[in-house]
């Protein structure tokens, strides 16, 4: 919530040097946790997006979904549902298989480090078979074109294997 404060104090002609002391003390995100709970999806280029339309109209949430969808990035969506918001996943899951393969890897962590903490990894076709996972305190985490689940991990392959040799051949041996 630091932006709202810094806000705020913009509004009110605050200056950094002179006036109240703010501090910003940085934490884990759950973008973060939620990834290191589930593999590596996060290993190249990735967009968070936010499906609460309380403070940003639906249209542009939708943008956004589009642009990272087209973009090929591995998205996190945080606030996938609630009470009051049940279509907005279930369009983001839309706009995503338009561009992206039925068995991409998908991420459903609930919970994060809480005692209460589920995780689900399925496709992005299966996606809303888990209604009941999904809620504030739910991050969903969807693959990109390159992600592949592995034993129940999401890897995001970072490109290594390309360009260098990862594992040393076998030495041959002479007779």
């Amino acid at each position: 919530m630091i932006g709202l404060i810094y806000e705020i104090l913009a509004d009110k002609k605050w200056k950094h040097n002179d006036g109240i002391h703010v501090e910003c003390v940085p934490g884990v995100s759950s973008l973060n946790s939620c990834s290191a709970l589930v593999g590596s999806p996060l290993m190249t280029d990735f967009a968070v997006v936010s499906m609460s339309d309380l403070l940003v109209p639906w249209e542009i949430i939708v943008k956004r979904v589009e642009a990272a969808a087209l973009g090929d990035y591995v998205t996190v969506i945080y606030n996938p549902a609630s009470k009051k918001r049940i279509h907005q996943l279930r369009d983001t899951r839309d706009i995503f298989l338009k561009y992206r393969k039925p068995e991409t890897p998908v991420a459903i962590v609930k919970g994060a480090f809480r005692e209460s903490q589920k995780i689900v990894v399925t496709t992005l076709v299966n996606l809303l078979d888990y209604n009941d996972m999904l809620g504030m305190i739910t991050t969903v985490i969807v693959g990109n074109s390159s992600t592949f689940n592995y034993n129940g991990l999401m890897i995001n392959p970072r490109g290594y294997k390309s360009k260098y040799e990862l594992v040393p051949e076998t030495t041959k041996t002479v007779n």
